[in-house]
């Protein structure tokens, strides 16, 4: 930051005021207007440029702090642009549909939230990534769903939380991996310090699921119903198991730590073969457009018509131009030193373990919200607060797994967030409608800021018991 900027730098209250502003306009927006979250964001970015200019910064520095915001976004822009490409081509060449009337046959409508949970819960485990989860096993899940009459949003709910206990839990995680590295944690007691509150909010999810899947009015899961779906779909493609190499190399390859977007290019590729090999009147021209536009089978039977008529590049447009204006706006907030003066203004006064863990979880959320960033939401609270607990001498397992409870699982409730975005573009539902089903995702932050509070049963033996005794006031 240069000399001019540090001195026209955004104070604590002044920052706090542009946090609260911001929270008015985009939840006054989406829930009192119900408008799209895009002008939202646009006219708080908009807001803080003039702000910034008032502060005496340059135009030149505002539009810096947009283009550095954006360009941390290109990773993301492509995964999206991929994943909308790949729905198309699985659906295209069979694969969904396959995995569909396969499930059909085999999960009863009301075991089908439980099973979400714990098949999504395997694979990210297997696999350490949500992304990789929701955009295979995930998404066949979710036409599986609207075939059997289940909510959407609940199923939505029990892919996602069991696709991210994976990226939160399982040691091939990126964010698993990342949160452990910021706060100088060994991996494994990472992993070991987050059970306690992942179980139970794991737990809790499970029995949230298991009693609503056996309490929904399924009434149009009727055999004959369920049966017509299916025929519906069989006259439509062809099922056959070998469609199901695609997602399978897909899984292997995310297995063996290859990196997630040739993955998924694999998957397409892999896709275009097994389509050509076994569907009807398929040619490259048209399978080249349905990765530009989606599926488009003539279907009679409406609700198999809604299964498989989606995807493709042009699909994931909503939610690509999203997150360039919420990178855009973190950005400039970072930029601008908004993001640093909440964190310094943050820090002041936390004296207890309980206070440190409720800053860190806190912050971590706040960061999310208003960035839409993932990494950065461990990054900036875990840098700003690490000397805080080393002053403290409260363990960094205390830090680590409060950015893992908070960074990593609160993203996919923030609709401009990249998982956020990414989930509800590929699962068909808005995170406005699984937020409240989602349960995993916001009851392990609730148990991180309790144990936060709660006394450790005991003191580390390297830590002095002045410390440990000032540490439980």
């Amino acid at each position: 930051m240069n000399l001019q900027q540090s001195k026209t730098g955004f104070s604590f209250l002044e920052s706090v005021i542009i946090l609260i502003g911001f929270i008015i306009i985009i939840f006054g927006s989406l829930f009192y207007l119900k408008t799209e979250p895009h002008l939202p964001l646009l006219i708080c970015l908009a807001g803080l440029g003039i702000a910034g200019l008032f502060k005496k910064y340059s135009w030149k520095n505002i539009e810096q702090g947009i283009v550095s915001g954006i360009s941390k976004g290109v990773q993301p822009f492509i995964l999206l642009a991929v994943i909308g490409m790949l729905i198309a081509a699985w659906l295209y060449s069979g694969t969904i549909p396959t995995v569909i009337v396969y499930s059909l046959e085999i999960i009863h409508p009301s075991y089908l939230l439980i099973t979400a949970l714990i098949g999504c819960t395997l694979i990210s485990s297997l696999i350490g990534s949500a992304f990789t989860t929701i955009s295979t096993v995930g998404i066949a899940l979710m036409g599986v769903a609207a075939a059997s009459g289940v909510p959407l949003e609940w199923a939505a709910g029990a892919v996602i939380c069991g696709a991210c206990f994976g990226d939160k839990m399982s040691p091939m995680s990126d964010t698993t991996n990342f949160a452990s590295g910021v706060a100088g944690v060994d991996i494994f007691s990472h992993i070991k310090h987050m059970s306690k509150t992942t179980i139970p909010s794991y737990l809790l999810s499970f029995a949230v699921f298991f009693y609503a899947g056996s309490s929904f009015d399924l009434s149009n899961a009727s055999t004959e119903n369920l049966a017509i779906i299916s025929n519906a779909i069989q006259e439509t493609v062809n099922i056959s198991l070998l469609t199901l190499l695609s997602p399978l190399a897909v899984i292997v390859l995310a297995v063996l730590r290859k990196p997630v977007i040739p993955s998924l290019l694999a998957g397409i590729v892999t896709a275009g073969i097994t389509g050509w090999l076994l569907q009807p009147d398929t040619s490259l021209a048209e399978f080249l457009t349905v990765l530009q536009n989606g599926t488009a089978f003539d279907v009679q039977t409406e609700q198999a018509a809604s299964i498989l008529n989606r995807g493709g590049l042009q699909s994931m447009m909503w939610s690509i131009s999203l997150i360039l204006i919420a990178f855009g706006l973190g950005g400039l907030m970072e930029q601008l030193g908004v993001i640093r003066s909440l964190m310094n203004g943050l820090i002041l006064g936390i004296q207890t373990k309980g206070k440190l863990v409720l800053a860190t979880v806190a912050s971590a959320f706040g960061v999310n919200l208003v960035t839409g960033e993932q990494y950065l939401s461990i990054l900036i609270p875990g840098q700003s607060l690490l000397p805080v607990y080393d002053k403290l001498s409260v363990d960094k397992k205390f830090l680590s797994r409060s950015l893992e409870d908070a960074g990593t699982l609160m993203n996919p409730l923030i609709p401009w967030g990249v998982s956020g975005a990414f989930f509800s573009q590929s699962l068909g539902v808005s995170v406005i409608d699984y937020l409240p089903y989602a349960i995993f995702l916001y009851t392990a932050p609730l148990f991180s800021i309790l144990f936060g509070f709660l006394p450790d049963k005991r003191r580390s033996a390297s830590q002095p018991a002045g410390d440990f005794q000032r540490n439980q006031q």
